[in-house]
C-alpha cells in the first residue's frame, strides 16, 4: 500500500473535500483523484461517495480511516528517529595561530568524540578572532584572551613568554638571560606572535638590535630553526618542544592567558554541544601550559 495513496486519502476525510486535500498535500487536484482511484482499485472498493455538495464516506472507507491514521503516525515516528539519529551540529572553532600544535590536537581528537558534532576549525591571527565571533562566522574562539573585552570567556591557562634557544647554546644554562647578552644573536620572528610589538619595543630600549635570520609564519619552522642553532627568539611557554630549551628573559614579564571566547547568550550552539566541556577535559588531563583552568566569566 502506498503511503502517499494514504495521506491523500486522509487529506480528504479531514478536509472533506478533493480540492482542499489538493491544497493540503500540495499537488494538483486531478492528482489527488487520481490517487484515490487506484488506492480503490488496488483494495477492491470505493472509499468515498461523490457528489456534487459533498464527500461521504463509504463503509468500507470508514473501515480504513483508523488504520491509516496508525501507518502515517508509524511513518511519522520513524522519521523522527532518524532524524534524531543522524542530526549534526557543526561547530566553527576560531583557533590562534600561535596555539601549540600537540594541544589543538588534543582539543580536535576530543571534539571528534562529542556525538553528533561536527567540528570545523577557522585558524586566524589572535587580533582577528573577535571579529569572527561578532559577526557569527565562528561559534566560539580558542586562543589568548583580551582583559578589556567585554564578552563571555572561559580562561583556560596562564603563561609567560620566554627566551628560546637550543639546548646546546651557552647560553641555556643560564637560569635568567639579560637581553644586553644577545647583542650578537640572532634572532628569529614569529610573524603570528601577538605580542611582536612589545617584544621589539623590549629590545629596542635596551640598545639591542640584533640581526634576523629568519621571518616565518610557522611556529613549528621556527622551533626548527631554533633547534638547528640559526638564532634565539621569544615564545609562549606551551610552544616549548624538544632540543629547545626556554628560560625567562630578564626585565621581561609578559605573560598570556589562552581561554575560549563565547558566543553571546547562555544557550548557545557551543554550550549545548558539550564542546567546552570536550576542551576543559584536554586542558585539565593535559595540564597545558602548566596552568588551570577556569570558570566562565563575563569579560
Amino acid at each position: 500500500m502506498d503511503r502517499l495513496l494514504l495521506r491523500y486519502f486522509l487529506a480528504v476525510v479531514d478536509t472533506g473535500s478533493f480540492s482542499r486535500a489538493a491544497d493540503l498535500t500540495r499537488v494538483s487536484q486531478p492528482t489527488v483523484s487520481a490517487g484515490i482511484a487506484r488506492l480503490e482499485r488496488d483494495l477492491g472498493a470505493p472509499l468515498f461517495v461523490r457528489s456534487n455538495r459533498r464527500v461521504e464516506l463509504t463503509e468500507a472507507g470508514a473501515r480504513l480511516v483508523e488504520p491509516a491514521r496508525r501507518i502515517e503516525a508509524a511513518f511519522l515516528e520513524a522519521q523522527a528517529a532518524l532524524a534524531e539519529t543522524h542530526a549534526v551540529t557543526t561547530i566553527r572553532l576560531g583557533l590562534a595561530a600561535t596555539l601549540a600544535a600537540p594541544f589543538v590536537e588534543a582539543i580536535v581528537a576530543a571534539c571528534r568524540a562529542l556525538p553528533g558534532v561536527r567540528l570545523e576549525l577557522v585558524e586566524r591571527r589572535a587580533g582577528e578572532l573577535a571579529a569572527l565571533l561578532d559577526r557569527g562566522r565562528v561559534d566560539l574562539t580558542l586562543g589568548p584572551l583580551d582583559a578589556g573585552a567585554a564578552r563571555r570567556t572561559v580562561p583556560l591557562f596562564d603563561e609567560p613568554y620566554l627566551l628560546a634557544l637550543a639546548d646546546a647554546h651557552p647560553l641555556a644554562a643560564e637560569s635568567a638571560i639579560p637581553a644586553e647578552q644577545l647583542v650578537d644573536e640572532p634572532m628569529l620572528v614569529r610573524r603570528q606572535c601577538e605580542a611582536l610589538p612589545l617584544v621589539s619595543q623590549f629590545f629596542t630600549a635596551r640598545g639591542v638590535r640584533p640581526f634576523m635570520a629568519a621571518r616565518s609564519m610557522s611556529e613549528e619552522r621556527v622551533a626548527g630553526y631554533v633547534r638547528a642553532g640559526l638564532g634565539l627568539t621569544v615564545m609562549p611557554a606551551s610552544l616549548g618542544t624538544p632540543g629547545v630549551t626556554l628560560r625567562p628573559l630578564a626585565g621581561f614579564a609578559l605573560r598570556r592567558t589562552v581561554g575560549l571566547a563565547l558566543e553571546p547568550g547562555e544557550h548557545g550552539r557551543a554550550a549545548r554541544s558539550g564542546v567546552i566541556e570536550a576542551i576543559l577535559g584536554v586542558v585539565g588531563a593535559a595540564g597545558a601550559g602548566g596552568g588551570r583552568t577556569g570558570a566562565i566569566s563575563a569579560g
